[in-house]
């Protein structure tokens, strides 16, 4: 068996509203389905790549450096520039930013989605990765936006 790509990302949601629209109108995500406690959402490049499921409660606050989910990366261009604008949309939609970083091969932002899970929003800025598979581990600098 060969993994052929990541087909799709499940959460559980403490508010299927709050959630939805915030990865359909702030991130932009095609809805394809909401219907009682789910929401499938998908760009175009699949049938689905985010599916929400609404469990209630109340966000778990997330342990530094503990086992588990880190952060989703979605891709959202192809230059500095854009993620530059990206910025801009979400601190005026009042989006928690908690960084930025220069990854060599991509320029990313990261952010808290409603529930607290952390995103990587990031525009692929150099194809060095096809050359030599080594450049995605550069290290990491500052990304000034």
């Amino acid at each position: 068996m060969q993994i052929k790509e990541l087909g799709h990302v499940v959460l559980y949601v403490t508010d299927l509203a709050r959630m939805a629209d915030f990865y359909r109108n702030t991130l932009g995500f095609r809805q394809i389905a909401r219907d009682g406690g789910f929401a499938v959402f998908s760009s175009g490049r699949t049938h689905h790549e985010l599916l929400l499921i609404e469990v209630g409660g109340n966000p778990v606050p997330k342990k530094h450096l503990a086992p588990g989910l880190y952060h989703i990366g979605f891709k959202i261009g192809d230059s500095t520039e854009d993620v530059k604008k990206a910025l801009k949309e979400l601190e005026a939609a009042g989006v928690t930013i908690i960084g930025t970083a220069d990854h060599g091969v991509t320029h990313s932002l990261y952010v808290l989605d409603p529930d607290g899970n952390e995103l990587e929003l990031y525009a692929d800025v150099s194809d060095a990765w096809k050359d030599d598979p080594a450049a995605i581990m550069s290290p990491t600098k500052p990304l000034e936006l």
